[in-house]
């Protein structure tokens, strides 16, 4: 038995959908399947990779970013246990590379399907079909969300408006904040030091403390 087959009590566990794969289609998947086990703060792929097949996160957190040319990087989604990601989906069935960053945030246990036999459950499986397509829906409203902050929101009601979804303890660095908000260090820190002059957080070392969520959640809805 190799890794993948002794992953399917975890993988029922994390996605039920699997369950409804007829056995006999889900043992010949798991066989042909990988089981990967990944450090914290590795890279699982680049922009312009080919993409190898279909991730299912089995425990830990992966951050998929874009990045300019310059180097500033934008997160746009995480990826957590009993979830896919999704862009990795779309390269697959449009036989694209990568177009964006992902990183293991913390340790990674994956099982990564093959293409052919992605290809096949879609085909195939109507349960993992919707599966995917509900994923892809909500990925696209997570986005779209994402744009309209950048577009349209002032950064120093989008930080709070993070602060406060982290919070109330946030373990980050200024540089993590400004990535994951597509700014620069030295702006996030200079709004930070002004949240804690106004006794909204205090900032310790490599992390945030929200004291003063009230104040942080009415500045963020502007």
């Amino acid at each position: 038995m190799n890794d993948a087959r002794a992953s399917r009590p975890l993988l029922l566990a994390r996605f039920p959908v699997m369950a409804q794969v007829p056995a006999a289609q889900l043992d010949e998947l798991l066989a042909a399947s990988s089981l990967r086990k990944v450090e914290a703060g590795s890279t699982l792929f680049e922009a312009g990779m080919p993409c190898e097949g279909f991730p299912l996160v089995l425990e830990g957190s992966v951050r998929v970013a874009t990045r300019s040319a310059g180097g500033r990087e934008i997160v746009l989604y995480r990826v957590s246990p009993g979830e896919a990601c999704i862009l990795s989906g779309s390269c697959l069935m449009g036989e694209i590379p990568y177009t964006a960053r992902g990183v293991a945030e913390t340790d990674v246990v994956l099982l990564k399907i093959a293409p052919a036999h992605f290809q096949r459950l879609l085909l195939e499986a109507a349960p993992f079909r919707r599966f995917v397509f509900e994923t892809y829906g909500t990925r696209l409203a997570e986005v779209m969300e994402l744009l309209e902050e950048v577009a349209f929101r002032k950064l120093d009601t989008r930080l709070a408006r993070l602060l406060i979804q982290r919070g109330p303890l946030i373990e980050a660095t200024h540089q993590n904040l400004a990535d994951e908000l597509g700014s620069v260090r030295v702006f996030i820190s200079r709004l930070l030091r002004n949240f804690e002059e106004r006794g909204w957080v205090r900032l310790e070392r490599e992390r945030i403390c929200v004291v003063d969520p009230k104040a942080l959640a009415e500045f963020a809805l502007g």
